[in-house]
């Protein structure tokens, strides 16, 4: 199909893997209000998929709605550690805290994708993986952020796994390019069968 495709994301990461692909699109991120989306429906108990979920498709709406003639992926990642979504931290201060709180644990993170077609939404998939951290040490811990901030300050759980924020972890069941934000598989497959991509 000759029609545009938008990445409605800001991550250097996903655009990085739908590139390498072999995906041609522009990236136009979107303008929304992520903490108060998450805050609102957390208040009203949603569960950590619905968060996901909805977040991914308030991007793509935001972007489809100024570029109606385009498909649009809309894209987001919630952490989920014992019924709590856990966000990305501003300080490192709150890095160490959370991976504290990590540590030696099992967490989930879900990535959700949804596409827009002519302002609609007409496909969308959760993908879930689940993390085990190993019980490493402070020191270490203080030496992890120290090399990785502020890189890993724009991720959730303060990791990136395709760096050295695999080192942090003992197991991970799951599919390794939802860890990094995008159910990919299921994405492709989508715009093969669609035929934006070539069977």
């Amino acid at each position: 199909m000759s029609r545009p495709i938008l990445l409605a994301s800001a991550s250097s990461v996903r655009a990085q893997m739908l590139r390498k692909a072999g995906l041609r699109f522009d990236v136009v991120p979107a303008s929304v209000d992520e903490a108060a989306i998450r805050a609102g429906m957390e208040a009203e108990q949603a569960n950590p998929r619905d968060i996901a979920d909805a977040l991914a498709e308030f991007k793509a709406q935001k972007v489809a709605g100024k570029h109606p003639d385009a498909l649009v992926i809309g894209c987001d990642q919630v952490l989920q550690y014992k019924g709590h979504i856990l966000g990305k931290c501003d300080t490192i201060e709150a890095a160490r805290a959370t991976l504290q709180k990590l540590r030696g644990q099992r967490h989930s993170l879900l990535s959700a994708v949804v596409l827009y077609d002519e302002g609609k939404p007409i496909w969308r998939h959760v993908g879930l993986v689940r993390l085990t951290m190993r019980d490493f040490s402070d020191g270490y811990l203080d030496a992890y952020l120290q090399r990785n901030w502020p890189d890993v300050q724009a991720a959730v759980g303060c990791y990136m796994l395709e760096e050295e924020g695999v080192r942090l972890f003992s197991a991970v069941e799951g599919d390794y390019f939802t860890v990094l934000g995008l159910p990919l598989l299921p994405l492709l497959a989508q715009l093969t069968r669609t035929g934006y991509l070539d069977a």
